[in-house]
């Protein structure tokens, strides 16, 4: 029987690259290969002959370019960007050639613009949004931890931040998430912002520019930023409060982040702003090693008594994470298990098979503390 035929748009990027090796060491060796530069394709392809079916030049801006590309897919993973700019693009044209799509970003414009042009339920399409890092793994391992040992939860804590190379498509979304990529409009999320009593409380929280973090090396600055996402991870779990910090150990890249608002409102060229991020973070980098961490502390009860939960997740790159957990979801996918419909990744896909996957194949490290650890020892015990 014929293999589903998988295209990954933006495979030569540096999240569709890992993508396409995710995907290989899941079995699925039946991948189109899509980007707007052929000789990069190639060498994709070059790296395992006998895993892909082929190369397409196309642009997702390029509406005669994403037909072609998505002609006779069954699953299409979208690792191309920027995310807020292109919106449900890509999800669109694969809907209309018949195929499901994976979207590593997405978000709520893109969700947005899918319902409102029909719920692909109705052909018995699936799309899965924001299957990532961040947002994605963001939501699915405190989801995951929250079952480790806990009866209840009621406050997180979480610093997510790393030091690594921005990619260009990484630096335009961020110009664009300061007025675009949250529900009917808004931003991506808020600064300072906190959820308290279950609720998005504004200026709740502030910004340390000197600081140390557990998990991460030195001194660091940290950011409150409340997004979407996370506020509906404190539905999800039913939390009274969760505090979210964006750490950036990187001093040029931290000090840019301050004046991008400024900049933009005074008319500053985004585009040149994101060749300026791209660069400050290529100097923080310079001569140290990459390195990308996800901290969570978990408020809660155990047998009645209150009782805390913490996982560390250390990676050598969010890219493989984000890589990692869109390969995962494309294989949910194929595998009908997910059902038709617009979804987030941290809703339709198994937190324990996630973790299982980062801790078999090495694409991350995780640490355990209070009762995690005591539930991960029960389970490892009985696996």
């Amino acid at each position: 029987m014929t293999r589903p035929l998988i295209g990954v748009l933006g495979a030569s990027g540096a999240v569709g690259r890992a993508a396409v090796r995710e995907l290989r060491a899941l079995g699925h060796t039946r991948l189109r290969l899509g980007g707007r530069t052929t000789a990069a394709l190639r060498a994709v392809a070059d790296e395992d002959p006998a895993g892909h079916a082929g190369t397409v030049r196309a642009d997702a801006t390029d509406p005669d370019g994403l037909r072609a590309f998505t002609d006779g897919c069954h699953t299409v993973l979208n690792c191309a960007g920027p995310t807020y700019r292109l919106r449900a693009t890509v999800a669109s044209a694969a809907l209309a050639a018949g195929a499901h799509c994976v979207d590593v970003a997405g978000d709520d414009p893109a969700a947005e613009d899918l319902l409102a042009a029909g719920d692909p339920a109705h052909d018995g399409r699936t799309v899965v949004l924001s299957a990532g890092a961040l947002p994605g793994l963001s939501s699915l391992l405190p989801r995951w931890l929250a079952g480790q040992g806990l009866d209840g939860a009621s406050a997180l804590t979480a610093h997510c931040g790393g030091l690594e190379s921005c990619s260009p498509t990484v630096a335009r979304d961020l110009m664009l998430s300061l007025t675009s990529g949250g529900a009917s409009g808004a931003a991506y999320g808020e600064a300072l912002a906190a959820v308290r009593d279950g609720r998005r409380v504004p200026r709740a929280l502030r910004a340390d520019e000197d600081t140390a973090v557990d998990g991460f090396p030195g001194r660091v600055a940290v950011q409150p930023y409340l997004s979407g996402e996370s506020e509906r991870l404190a539905g999800a779990l039913g939390l009274d409060r969760l505090d979210w910090y964006n750490v950036h150990p990187g001093p040029r890249v931290r000090a840019l982040l301050t004046l991008l608002p400024g900049s933009l409102a005074a008319g500053e060229d985004p585009a040149e702003l994101a060749e300026r991020l791209i660069l400050a973070a290529g100097l923080d980098l310079a001569g140290r090693t990459p390195y990308y961490v996800m901290d969570f502390a978990l408020s809660g009860t155990a047998s009645g008594r209150p009782a805390t939960s913490g996982l560390t997740l250390r990676a050598a790159s969010s890219y493989r994470l984000t890589a990692a957990v869109g390969a995962l979801a494309v294989d949910a996918v194929l595998r009908s298990e997910v059902p038709p419909g617009v979804h987030f990744a941290c809703d339709v896909l198994d937190p324990g098979a996630v973790v299982r996957h980062l801790r078999d194949t090495g694409a991350a490290e995780l640490r355990l503390t209070g009762a995690a650890t005591v539930a991960d020892q029960v389970e490892e015990g009985v696996l």
